[in-house]
């Protein structure tokens, strides 16, 4: 469905019952990400909660009027939130939704029950060791003007975006498989405007961890041991920041444990949703 959020349509898509407790999970990349990802992880979780999923402003199907800020972002969330009818809700995001995910905890930490985070970062230290990572690879050899195009935001135009989406995907799996990356270049939206201003403006001054104290609900931080944009001491920094926060590493995944290992990943977070109370009425 179609709905106007703050002066912009954004693409939504709702499962499960109208009156269990919501569960609202953001993409990640913006101008490359989509609902796809979260609805393929989170729509199993409709059998206990309202799951809500949407392309981000600028994302996806849905309408792309700037700014393609944090706060932004993060207001879109309430308004979505507002729009669903509750006072609270499980907030989930992955990779750069986690970003939004944690900025959202932190200005409205009453309103957020229960926070599961996947493969994220609170700054952009990670920079380095993604580089590194990259350059280092023994999979593929990556062209390095293309990585950095893609990282700093300067592709040209969508078709280079894809260009050089295509050229980093086969770093994300902890299994590489051709046929898989080439499927989800052929599958994904390409908003270069959106990733441009994400990567050249936000990242640079991204960095939340003396935020990261103001999160008060139970927090689940998860990554996959071979993640080589957001490692694991990614994760273990925000494990440590965040008061009530507990980290699952998932040995046999890269980026994507919830691709990677979905039944084990999945049932880590309905236990710790389960222990937080999460799922009550």
């Amino acid at each position: 469905m179609r709905l106007p959020i703050n002066g912009n349509e954004l693409e939504v898509e709702v499962f499960g019952a109208d009156d269990a407790p919501v569960l609202i999970a953001h993409h990640g990349a913006p101008g490359l990400g989509s609902r796809a990802e979260p609805r393929a992880t989170f729509s199993p979780f409709a059998d206990t909660y309202r799951v809500i999923v949407f392309d981000a402003r600028g994302s996806g199907a849905s309408e792309g009027r700037p700014p393609f800020t944090h706060e932004q972002w993060v207001a879109d969330v309430d308004a979505l939130r507002e729009w669903a009818g509750v006072e609270s809700f499980v907030m989930a995001g992955g990779s750069y939704g986690g970003f939004i995910s944690m900025e959202y905890a932190i200005r409205y930490p009453d309103r957020v029950r229960a926070l599961v985070l996947r493969d994220t970062s609170a700054d952009h230290d990670n920079d380095e060791a993604a580089q590194h990572n990259a350059e280092t690879s023994t999979r593929v050899q990556i062209d390095l003007e293309k990585l950095d195009r893609i990282n700093n935001g300067r592709v040209r135009d969508d078709d280079d975006l894809r260009d050089c989406w295509a050229e980093i995907l086969p770093l994300y799996d902890h299994v590489y498989d051709p046929a898989k990356v080439a499927e989800r270049v052929a599958a994904t939206p390409y908003r270069y405007q959106t990733h441009n201003f994400a990567f050249s403006v936000n990242i640079p001054a991204y960095d939340i961890k003396s935020q990261l104290h103001r999160i008060t609900c139970p927090t689940l931080v998860t990554v996959g041991r071979d993640d080589w944009i957001t490692p694991v001491a990614s994760s273990k920094v925000i494990a440590s920041l965040i008061p009530n926060a507990r980290l699952v590493v998932f040995e046999k995944s890269g980026h994507s444990p919830q691709v990677e290992e979905a039944e084990l990943w999945r049932q880590v977070v309905r236990d710790f949703l389960h222990e937080a109370g999460a799922g009550d009425r």
